[in-house]
């Protein structure tokens, strides 16, 4: 098991120590509410951390925007303890701006103030999609390539038990969940200036809702995984086609109005069919002319459904491209691939695209 006593963790990391030239957090997006008994209180917070590298290369920072009942340490270590994006792209001389969601994390969630939580979802639910897919006969085709988790996947495995030890719950409303996330993160935006936003999995729709707030102060998005596919997501339908709550299209929706889907089949073998909007195609204005990229892993059940959000994407008349893992030598990676064994590798090929777009 890994020691974390000073001396052993200074030992450790002494032959590459992590630069900074400022480290801190603050808060977005509070809203105080009257409570009937507590007067008055806040809710829609969110925590922000900063890490501002002493050698600033970049001149963009990076917002790293979490997933489903996880928090800002997704990207802050491993599953089996060792560093996260966070530290990667502040040693590539990015600033890095991480964030717990509102309701999620450091970001409280008293439910009186912040709305119901959801039911607690199974256990097993971890194992099935996340730590050991493959162990499952029923689960998807590219879960027998899963390789890349830091343990044995089962629920004794001390990697399974840290990444379970910060799952937390979530807001039973998404689409207020997700209102109280675009205000948030458009506030950061206001406070920080313009930013790359790295989203992963159902921090995809803020991400997006975020671009649409503020769409000049968003130059591009990197979505890991985002929730999907289109209308029909595994979390349930997105009435908004990629988001549950309202995005702005163009032509505009009519009050109450919502886009139409139509289906697609199968664009080829282990691939789902899908929907997307039904023609004539809204535009999304706000996603038009930046950088986006979907990021897929091999062996994550997404590898069958990330196409369907490329092409609602660029239906919508959003640049995107597809990146699949695979196609840049990084195997065996899962839905949670910055808490896997190859983490640095999978936030390379990130990197990369990056500097592709002339970001870096």
């Amino acid at each position: 098991m890994r020691s974390y006593r000073p001396a052993d963790l200074h030992a450790a990391g002494v032959g590459k120590p992590l630069e900074l030239a400022a480290q801190g957090f603050f808060w977005v997006g509070g809203e105080l509410i009257d409570h009937p008994a507590a007067g008055k209180a806040m809710r829609g917070q969110m925590y922000v951390e900063y890490w501002i590298p002493a050698r600033l290369i970049h001149p963009l920072p990076l917002v790293l925007i979490h997933g489903g009942g996880g928090q800002g340490t997704d990207f802050l270590g491993t599953a089996d303890g060792r560093e996260g994006w966070v530290h990667f792209f502040v040693r590539a001389g990015w600033a890095v701006y991480v964030v717990d969601r509102p309701q999620h994390g450091r970001s409280p969630f008293h439910p009186e103030f912040q709305g119901a939580m959801a039911p607690p979802g199974p256990t097993h639910f971890l194992e099935r999609l996340f730590t050991r897919p493959a162990a499952f006969a029923d689960n998807y085709p590219q879960a027998r390539l899963h390789s890349q988790w830091p343990g044995t996947g089962e629920l004794d495995d001390p990697a399974s038990l840290s990444f379970l030890a910060g799952t937390g719950p979530t807001l039973a409303d998404p689409a207020a969940a997700q209102v109280d996330a675009q205000r948030a993160g458009a506030e950061l935006l206001d406070r920080i200036g313009p930013a790359v936003l790295l989203t992963h999995s159902a921090g995809g729709p803020p991400g997006w809702l975020i671009a649409d707030a503020r769409p000049d102060l968003v130059r591009a998005i990197v979505a890991v995984e985002p929730l999907g596919p289109p209308f029909a997501a595994i979390s349930g339908q997105l009435p908004y086609g990629i988001t549950h709550a309202p995005l702005t299209f163009d032509p505009p929706l009519a009050p109450g109005e919502l886009p139409q889907a139509a289906d697609m089949p199968s664009p080829g073998e282990g691939l789902v069919a899908y929907k997307v909007q039904a023609a004539p195609a809204r535009r999304l204005p706000a996603l038009c002319g930046k950088p986006i990229v979907v990021v897929t892993a091999e062996a994550s059940w997404m590898a069958a459904d990330n196409h369907a959000i490329v092409h609602f994407l660029r239906q919508a008349g959003a640049d995107v491209e597809h990146l699949r893992l695979e196609d840049h030598g990084v195997h065996g990676n899962g839905h949670a691939m910055q808490l896997e064994a190859n983490s640095d590798a999978v936030a390379g090929v990130i990197a990369r695209w990056l500097g592709d777009q002339g970001l870096s």
